[in-house]
């Protein structure tokens, strides 16, 4: 028996290594999470709450329309409510996305080294990417992207603002220009997963077009990452497409509550957001310590430079051997750096004195 072409034609491919994995593989029976940046600080107890209340109903599917929760970001964006559209998490939403405009055999573009989970999807629907690489500064190289988009002539480009990897936050006009500098056929994937870390006047502004689709998350300064949760905002057009071929029940009904309660929480969102920006502040702080340097960063982790790639693998290795999970990125310029997610001041503290004894052994010290 085989599979289709396209699927007995993929080497076997996993995104992501999970903690828990890494766990049973090194022997390791605990873990500081600094891997995923997933929210150190937690969900709304509000959002717990309202959880808790709701578990005995686990018996019933959630809505699959999640009518609720698209009503309330319709009125927090300002738009209609056929121009939300609520699936299980950014990486659901960028399935859709793919499948919806990038035919088999067709082009996609993205940054080289950028989040995984978009090249998987292409080429689990049979789609090509091709990449460029980030500039030497560690962001997104809107130039070569646009001048690559032109000549290729992509269904999709792929973009995380702010970046990830890197963290990097590319101001609205920068991105608007971008956008226009597509071909007019291009759909730019906008994947704002760290929006809300960054101050709304900074953002793109609010525009509805059929050849952009915003994609957002429950999973960060919410907290939600395990409910698996996200949204997209888009035309009535785009929802409407991907309708047709989403999963009616993939959203469960604890994540669509959790979700609409965290949403009406802006307090401790607020909280979130000025304890990660503590934290970069504290990890920035580390590596002039150090002797280094670290990306600039607007979402919730920093990169910090290791000085080489081989430095930068070894130190990320050694740190798991003591019970700290970090992860690295994989494609120059950016693989010279650690990546280090946002945290509570226990855990940077575990992180910190972890990291300055990895780097004390061997002379292994930053140069």
């Amino acid at each position: 028996m085989r599979a289709t072409r396209v699927v007995e034609g993929l080497a076997a491919n996993t995104p992501f290594i999970g903690p828990e994995r890494l766990m049973r593989e090194n022997g390791l029976r605990e873990l500081v999470r600094l891997g995923a940046n997933e929210s150190a600080f937690g969900p709304s107890p509000r959002a717990v709450a309202a959880m808790a209340e709701q578990l005995e109903r686990l018996s019933w599917y959630g809505d699959p329309d999640s009518h609720a929760l698209r009503e309330a970001l319709a009125a927090r964006y300002g738009c209609a409510y056929e121009q939300t559209m609520v699936a299980c998490g950014i990486d659901d939403l960028m399935g859709l996305a793919v499948r919806a405009f990038v035919e088999i055999g067709g082009v996609a573009v993205a940054p080289r080294g950028t989040y995984p989970t978009f090249a998987y999807h292409v080429a689990g629907y049979g789609g090509r990417l091709e990449t460029a690489p980030y500039a030497e500064e560690g962001e997104p190289d809107l130039g070569a992207l646009a001048a690559l988009a032109q000549r290729v002539r992509p269904s999709v480009v792929y973009l995380a603002n702010p970046d990830n990897p890197s963290g990097v936050f590319l101001e609205r006009d920068r991105i608007a220009e971008f956008f226009e500098a597509l071909p007019a056929q291009t759909l730019l994937l906008l994947d704002e997963a760290y929006v809300d870390f960054v101050q709304s006047d900074r953002l793109l502004e609010p525009r509805f077009e059929d050849r952009l689709v915003r994609l957002r998350t429950f999973s960060k300064a919410y907290g939600l990452a395990g409910a698996r949760i996200g949204y997209a905002l888009t035309t009535h057009a785009n929802v409407e497409r991907f309708e047709r071929i989403r999963l009616q029940y993939g959203v469960n009904r604890t994540a669509q509550i959790g979700a609409l309660a965290a949403l009406e929480d802006g307090a401790h969102l607020a909280w979130v957001v000025r304890e990660t920006a503590a934290a970069r502040q504290a990890y920035e702080a580390l590596a002039r310590e150090l002797g280094t340097t670290t990306i600039p960063s607007l979402a919730n982790f920093v990169c910090i430079d290791m000085g080489a790639a081989p430095r930068a693998t070894h130190v990320t290795a050694e740190l798991l051997r003591r019970g700290i999970w970090i992860r690295k990125p994989g494609a120059p310029p950016l693989d010279r750096y650690i990546r280090v997610s946002a945290a509570t001041p226990p855990m940077r503290d575990a992180f910190a004195q972890a990291l300055r004894d990895v780097l004390a052994e061997r002379s292994m010290a930053v140069p």
